[in-house]
């Protein structure tokens, strides 16, 4: 059974096709890199092994983050990691390291994982789905460790097998409901003319952006309000492009009041365009308040709180090997960052009780349509609404 939004969707042209994305796993070797020398190059450790934040144990650094070619203090998925690493850590006595690899490559980065299990771990996390090959490939390779693998799941190079072995942990998270709480949130703030701004329409991008329309619809029906609209598109890529921005400018100038960018630095895009128009963005994944004055709030993963977890169940013996868990507004997985956000209507209270709401199971999320979901469709409409299917 199908059911429609309420709110209105004018969707712009989505980009034709995940061929044409960026966001693979290597990067390009700049000149300078290249012309490094021979030594240097050959000094593995010293170019990727990171300041240590704690004494190491007698059988080396129990715990280890590997992160991608960002660094801990990213306000995203490396800093949210490490931060649910070393609070466990800290609190249990235990010691703890991070590696950095030298490339975004697959070699590069299950080289980094060899590094830390030489280093003594016993629990590897790895932030982010580019690490969901190198995961796939250490899990037989290390098969003493133990891998926590965020927001993705071990397959392998060519996506023809996905295998989870008892020794890692993948896990995922309900993006629908941090869209949701976005877009509630939003129209409960007083806005009616919203945008999503989607990366890849990989499908964590698809829940986010799906929710946020679910939630402003939930919001505008409680309120009485109608004619939301709502601008949607995908730009085909995780980057931070001029041709973003100036579609994020053109939606603020027709009207548009708060741009949800989802889709990794497409997001500086779309605050660059706030900014420079006086309008307002929702940030994505992490609290991006720090990255904006215009960021009023963002759809977060708690990526602390999933790490957090996942260490403790490791050293309780628990362990959720085998399988992929999922973190919800049940386990507090995901949620707004209410003490940084800038709304002037919409309290805590207010949040507190959609929450309560949501963990009731008091709004019924539902999952597009599989003619939603291909990239490869256009999905300009006017004066339409979107099709979702129970």
């Amino acid at each position: 059974m199908k059911r429609r939004l309420l709110a209105v969707l004018t969707a712009a042209a989505m980009t034709a096709g995940l061929t044409a994305c960026g966001g693979g796993g290597t990067t390009e070797t700049t000149t300078a890199a290249a012309a490094e020398t021979t030594a240097a190059a050959a000094d593995t450790t010293a170019a990727t092994e990171n300041k240590t934040a704690s004494e190491p144990s007698d059988g080396g650094f129990e715990l280890a983050l590997v992160t991608d070619l960002g660094t801990i203090d990213d306000k995203s998925f490396n800093q949210g990691a490490w931060e649910g690493l070393t609070k466990y850590a800290e609190e249990n006595g235990i010691s703890y390291k991070y590696y950095q690899p030298q490339e975004g490559t697959t070699d590069s980065y299950l080289e980094t994982i060899g590094l830390a299990v030489e280093g003594g771990a016993k629990l590897i996390v790895c932030p982010g789905f580019l690490f969901e090959e190198p995961v796939f490939l250490a899990q037989d390779q290390f098969a003493d460790t133990h891998f926590i693998l965020l927001d993705g799941e071990p397959h392998s190079g060519d996506y023809s097998e996905y295998r989870t072995n008892a020794n890692v942990m993948p896990i995922l998270f309900q993006e629908d409901q941090a869209g949701f709480l976005a877009g509630y949130a939003a129209v409960k703030e007083g806005y009616t003319k919203l945008g999503f701004m989607g990366g890849m329409a990989v499908p964590a991008v698809i829940r986010f952006g799906y929710g946020f329309i679910e939630g402003a619809e939930a919001a505008a029906a409680e309120l009485g309000v109608s004619g939301i609209e709502v601008m949607y598109n995908y730009t085909g890529a995780f980057a931070a492009t001029p041709e973003a921005q100036s579609m994020a400018a053109s939606w603020y100038q027709n009207g548009t009041e708060v741009i949800f960018g989802c889709g990794g630095a497409v997001g500086n895009s779309v605050m660059a365009a706030a900014q420079e128009k006086g309008a307002k963005v929702i940030g994505v994944d992490v609290d991006q308040s720090f990255e904006s004055e215009t960021v009023i709030t963002s759809a977060m993963k708690l990526l602390s709180n999933s790490v957090y977890d996942g260490v403790k169940a490791f050293y309780d013996g628990s362990f959720p090997g085998g399988k992929t868990s999922v973190f919800t507004v049940e386990n507090e997985g995901v949620g707004l960052p209410m003490e940084t956000s800038k709304f002037e209507t919409f309290t805590q209270a207010d949040y507190d009780a959609v929450y309560a709401k949501l963990v009731a199971g008091e709004f019924e999320l539902v999952q597009p349509s599989a003619d939603n979901i291909d990239p490869t469709v256009d999905l300009t409409v006017s004066a339409t609404t979107i099709n979702y299917v129970e």
